[in-house]
C-alpha cells in the first residue's frame, strides 16, 4: 500500500459521511476539493456567490445530488450563520482574489476578506463546528525576504512573525484570518489549521495567474508575447491535485491551528516556464519583457519539510507534466476568439 492509498483511507475515516461545507466550492481549488469530498463520500454543501466560481465545475455534482449548492454572499453574517448550521468541518476556500494583476490593482476588494473571513468564523463558533481548514497564501510572507531572486531560498512557516511584512492587503488578510483562527483555538478550543497554497495551476484555472496567462498567450498565438517584469522572478508553480491531497491531509490531521505550507519545491524562473510554454505548443513569438507591470515578489518558495514531516505529504507532479495536462485542458475548453477578445480584462480581473 503506497502514501497515496494511505491519505485516502485516512481522509475516508475523517470525512466519509460527515457533514461538510466547502466555501468558494465552484471555484478552481475548491471545485477540485469538491469532487475529492465527493469521491470519499462526504455529505457536502457548496456556498460561492460565483463572483469568480463558475457553476460548471460543479453542475455534475449538483445534478446528481451529490452536493447541495447555495449561491450566496458569505460577507453577510446571516447567510455565514445558516451556511455553517449543522456542519462538522469547514473548508474555508472563499475569498475575494485573484493573481498578481489583480491583487495589485484592486486593494479595497481584498481588503473585504477582513469581513469575509471574520463572519466565518464567528459562525463556526457559536455553531460548534468541529474544524476550520483555512485557505491561506504564501502572500503571508515577508516581502523584505523574497527580493533576491538568485538567493536559494525556501520560505519556512516560522518566518512568518514580527516584524510582518505581508504582500498587499490580500496577503495582510490572510495573515489576519491565520492570526485569528489562532486565537479562537486558544480561546474557545476551535480546532483549525491554515494551508499556505503557493502558486497553485491547473485545469480549471483563471488566467490573471501567470501559467494560465503564459498558456492563453500562446493559445491566441499572441506576438510579441508579453511577459511582466524581466523574467528572471522565481516561483513554485503547484498542481492542483497535490494542493487538494495536502489540504485534506492537514484537515484530516492538524488540529491546533498550525500554518504549512503547501508547495513543490520546483524553482522556476517565469522566462524559464515561458519557453516551456511555447515549446508545448509549438508556439516561436517574439517576447516582449513588461517591467512596468505588476510582478510581485522575485523569490517565493515554499519549504515543504514541515508538510513531509506532519502529514506525509510531497508533491507528485512535476511541473513539466502538469504544464502538459492544463495545456491539453485549455485547448480543448476554449475558443481562440473568445479568449483573444477578453484575456486583457482577464489578466486584471477576476
Amino acid at each position: 500500500m503506497n502514501d497515496q492509498d494511505v491519505s485516502s483511507e485516512e481522509v475516508a475515516r475523517a470525512f466519509g459521511g460527515r457533514p461538510v461545507l466547502v466555501t468558494g466550492g465552484a471555484s478552481f481549488i475548491g471545485s477540485h476539493l469538491v469532487d475529492a469530498l465527493v469521491s470519499v463520500g462526504a455529505r457536502i454543501r457548496v456556498v460561492d456567490d460565483l463572483s469568480s466560481g463558475k457553476l460548471a465545475n460543479i453542475r455534475r455534482h449538483i445534478h446528481s445530488g451529490s452536493i447541495e449548492f447555495a449561491r450566496a454572499d458569505l460577507l453577510d453574517p446571516t447567510v455565514a450563520a445558516e451556511s455553517v448550521a449543522g456542519i462538522h468541518t469547514v473548508f474555508h476556500l472563499a475569498a475575494n482574489h485573484g493573481g498578481r494583476g489583480y491583487v495589485d490593482q484592486h486593494q479595497a476588494d481584498c481588503a473585504t476578506n477582513l469581513l469575509l473571513d471574520g463572519a466565518v468564523f464567528r459562525s463556526c463558533r457559536l455553531a460548534g463546528v468541529e474544524k476550520v481548514v483555512y485557505a491561506s497564501s504564501g502572500c503571508v510572507y515577508p516581502n523584505h525576504r523574497q527580493t533576491d531572486p538568485t538567493e536559494w531560498l525556501f520560505l519556512t512557516e516560522d518566518q512568518v512573525g514580527p516584524p510582518y511584512d505581508a504582500d498587499n492587503m490580500y496577503g495582510w488578510a490572510k495573515l489576519m484570518g491565520e492570526l485569528t483562527l489562532r486565537a479562537f483555538h486558544q480561546d474557545y478550543g476551535l480546532k483549525s489549521v491554515s494551508c499556505r497554497y503557493f502558486t497553485v495551476y491547473g485545469p480549471r484555472g483563471h488566467e490573471n495567474h501567470a501559467v494560465m496567462a503564459m498558456i492563453a498567450r500562446a493559445f491566441i498565438r499572441q506576438n510579441p508575447f508579453e511577459v511582466w517584469g524581466s523574467g528572471f522572478q522565481v516561483r513554485n508553480w503547484t498542481f492542483v491535485s497535490d494542493i487538494v491531497d495536502g489540504t485534506l491531509r492537514a484537515a484530516a490531521r492538524i488540529d491546533n491551528a498550525r500554518a504549512v505550507n503547501l508547495g513543490t519545491r520546483e524553482r522556476i524562473r517565469v522566462i524559464d516556464a515561458v519557453r516551456q510554454v511555447l515549446d508545448l505548443t509549438g508556439h516561436q513569438p517574439e517576447i516582449r519583457l513588461r517591467e512596468d507591470m505588476p510582478v510581485g515578489p522575485m523569490n517565493r518558495v515554499a519549504d515543504s519539510s514541515l508538510a513531509e514531516r506532519l502529514l506525509n505529504w510531497m508533491p507528485r507532479v512535476r511541473f513539466e507534466d502538469g504544464l502538459r495536462m492544463t495545456i491539453d485542458w485549455y485547448v480543448a475548453a476554449h475558443r481562440r476568439n473568445d479568449v483573444a477578445a477578453r484575456l486583457a480584462h482577464r489578466l486584471t480581473e477576476r
